[in-house]
């Protein structure tokens, strides 16, 4: 089992703090063996196990505590006095009104809370008025590159292994089951998408088109990393006898970054200073499961694979806000505006084969009148610098510590 140990260690951190913690992230992707792996840290140092319940709301055996007051009652009564308590609770947001259950866990002096869930409406509506200023959230992310480098420890090239990460899933059960038999790899992230789109998405959001929702979830994931606007998508997706309107279309892509399957982007004007409100790029959470709908080949779209992959360590590094940078006509692939007012820029490149292509991709860097970090990453093997920007490999950059 690989640790995980950047979201282990900021459980560590945040251990009795009077704070709500809050794991986010799409079905799969780990949270509730993060917990697993939280409650045996507890148990080691010596947590009582009557100091620690637990509970996953997808298991047959809780069906009666979707209730929050059968939940509320059940944990009151098993709390330990004079001693601090740990409870997990594992998707929540199948409990109905469980906000009124976690606000009134949470009031009690003796009580460590930690929850998950597997759709962003947990940190919207109801309980973000109930819990304002009270939690704090951690997303997770499938393995990032350097999660997916330790589980394989025998492997010696690094760049193999990357393009295998480009080109096939990272969750981590996918990940598990590829070294057993592949073919059952795959059957599983189909099965996992079908969850996400039937059960999470459909069923919740009752869309009775449901042909169209996928066909406007297959063009987001097959045009990752260009500017896209919800018009755009329903043009092209109308056609015979076949229309859409771009208002179902926004509460279609709504739906699929609640359900962290693809993540916005907004476009940042450098010179304006200002967000840009049209045409957002849009990420996904897995390559494996877009080369699923896409059914692509191996080397199809590489250089915004490579944007995509840089893009989720970025929002797994979680340095501040990720924006597209727009300086005049050319753009920047990302800036990371930092909560101090620094900013770092990112420009993703395949391989500079010629002084032309260097020249392309330093020009957006050259319009910026300001002296923060200009990276630019590419599978080059040699780390150059020009007129202070850095040229950093980017296999060796997912590695870093």
């Amino acid at each position: 089992m690989i640790k995980r140990d950047y979201y282990l260690n900021q459980l560590k951190l945040l251990k009795d703090q009077k704070v709500i913690k809050i794991i986010t992230g799409i079905r799969r992707s780990g949270k509730s063996t993060i917990l697993q792996l939280f409650r045996e840290e507890l148990a080691s140092q010596g947590v009582k196990k009557s100091q620690i319940q637990s509970f996953n709301f997808e298991e047959e055996i809780n069906t009666d505590l979707r209730d929050w007051r059968a939940l509320h009652q059940k944990i009151e009564q098993k709390l330990v006095p004079d001693a601090m308590n740990y409870i997990f609770l594992d998707e929540i947001q199948k409990v109905e009104h469980f906000e009124e259950a976690v606000n009134s866990l949470f009031i009690k002096e003796n009580v460590d809370l930690y929850i998950t869930g597997s759709n962003a409406f947990l940190l919207s509506g109801e309980l973000a008025t109930y819990l304002t200023g009270r939690y704090i959230s951690i997303h997770m992310l499938p393995f990032s590159f350097a999660e997916y480098r330790e589980a394989y420890p025998d492997e010696i090239d690094e760049n193999k292994l990357f393009s295998d990460y480009l080109n096939h899933s990272s969750f981590p059960e996918v990940v598990n089951l590829s070294k057993v038999d592949t073919s059952l790899a795959q059957t599983y992230l189909k099965d996992l998408y079908n969850t996400i789109v039937n059960k999470d998405i459909a069923t919740r959001y009752d869309i009775r088109s449901q042909n169209e929702f996928l066909r406007v979830a297959k063009y987001l994931l097959s045009n990752i990393g260009n500017p896209t606007s919800a018009r755009t998508v329903a043009n092209v997706l109308s056609g015979g006898s076949s229309t859409i309107v771009h208002n179902t279309v926004m509460r279609y892509i709504d739906y699929l970054t609640q359900s962290y399957l693809i993540y916005p982007v907004s476009r940042y004007d450098i010179k304006g200073k200002k967000i840009l409100t049209t045409n957002d790029k849009y990420y996904a959470v897995d390559l494996g499961l877009r080369r699923l709908v896409m059914g692509s080949s191996l080397e199809s779209d590489l250089g915004h694979k490579l944007e995509n992959v840089v893009y989720l360590e970025l929002l797994k590094r979680h340095e501040g806000e990720i924006m597209v940078g727009k300086a005049d006509e050319s753009e920047v692939d990302f800036i990371v505006q930092k909560p101090d007012g620094e900013r770092v820029y990112y420009q993703v490149a395949y391989h500079i084969s010629s002084e032309d292509t260097l020249t392309r991709e330093l020009a957006p860097f050259i319009k910026i009148r300001d002296n923060y970090p200009k990276i630019l990453l590419s599978l080059d093997m040699v780390n150059e610098e020009f007129s202070g920007i850095q040229k950093i490999n980017l296999v060796k950059w997912l590695l870093e510590k």
